[in-house]
Formats: C-alpha cells, sequence, structure tokens
C-alpha cells in the first residue's frame, strides 16, 4: 500500500538524474546579476567601439574606457576583449540605435543590483545615444508640429 517518506527532500542539495549530488556550482543572485551586467555593458563596448570607427570623437573615448573599466570590475579585474580596429561598420544611426537599447538594458539590472556607478553610466550613455540618432535625423523628433 502507502509507505510514507522517511526523510524529506533537502532544498540544500541538488541532485541529478542518478541521484548523486551535482557537482554543479551555483551562484547567488548577486552573481548572476554582476555576470548579466558584464555581459550587457561588454556588448555596449563593442557598439562603442564600432561608433568610435564610424564617428570618432572625445565622447564615445571617455565612455569606451569607462565601459572597459567597468566590466572589468564585474568580471573581477579580466579586462574585456575589444574588436580590432577596422572590423564591420554599421550605419550609425542603428549602432546609436542598438547602443541605445544595451545601455537601457544594463540600466535595468545595475538598478536591481544598485549599482550606482553602472546605472548612472548607462544612463548617460542612454542620452548621448538618443541625442545622436535625434542629431542624424531630427525628423524622428517628437517635438515636430
Amino acid at each position: 500500500m502507502y509507505e510514507p517518506i522517511r526523510s524529506g527532500p533537502s532544498r540544500r542539495s541538488v541532485h541529478t538524474m542518478a541521484g548523486t549530488p551535482s557537482d554543479v556550482p551555483h551562484r547567488s543572485r548577486e552573481e548572476e546579476l554582476d555576470i548579466q551586467l558584464a555581459g550587457h555593458l561588454a556588448a555596449l563596448l563593442a557598439v562603442t567601439d564600432e561608433l568610435r570607427e564610424v564617428a570618432p570623437s572625445a565622447d564615445l573615448d571617455t565612455a569606451a574606457a569607462r565601459l572597459a573599466e567597468q566590466v572589468a570590475r564585474l568580471r573581477g579585474g579580466h579586462a574585456p576583449l575589444r574588436a580590432p580596429a577596422g572590423g564591420a561598420l554599421g550605419e550609425a544611426a542603428a549602432l546609436h540605435r542598438r547602443a541605445h537599447a544595451l545601455a537601457g538594458r544594463a540600466l535595468v539590472v545595475a538598478a536591481s543590483r544598485a549599482d550606482t556607478a553602472v546605472a548612472i553610466l548607462a544612463a548617460e550613455r542612454m542620452d548621448a545615444h538618443a541625442a545622436a540618432e535625434q542629431a542624424e535625423h531630427p525628423e524622428l523628433s517628437g517635438a515636430a508640429h
């Protein structure tokens, strides 16, 4: 008939299908957010490097340095890989849109983990890319009368 379970399931150990403890390391929520944030910032850095090739500016150079610094901090001192100069170049407006979206994602994760430095950097990048896109395409402005 029915035999009761003698020992309840342990929430502390993870078991594989074979019933042996898993060797998979588990990360905290903060570690997972750090990984996610570093990924968003690294992607934003890659787009920023592309923009630096298309439309060089001191602002983009400064932004790239700040982004690389934050990625390295989040990755325990490991510097991000950078695309070599002369890579695939896209249209500046499309790159600004992509960078704006990536900065927005970084802002959401930074806010969720209360990383003020990255949240400020991401918000500044969102503003800069929105302004750059607006300057290239003034007809897209919501201010048209």
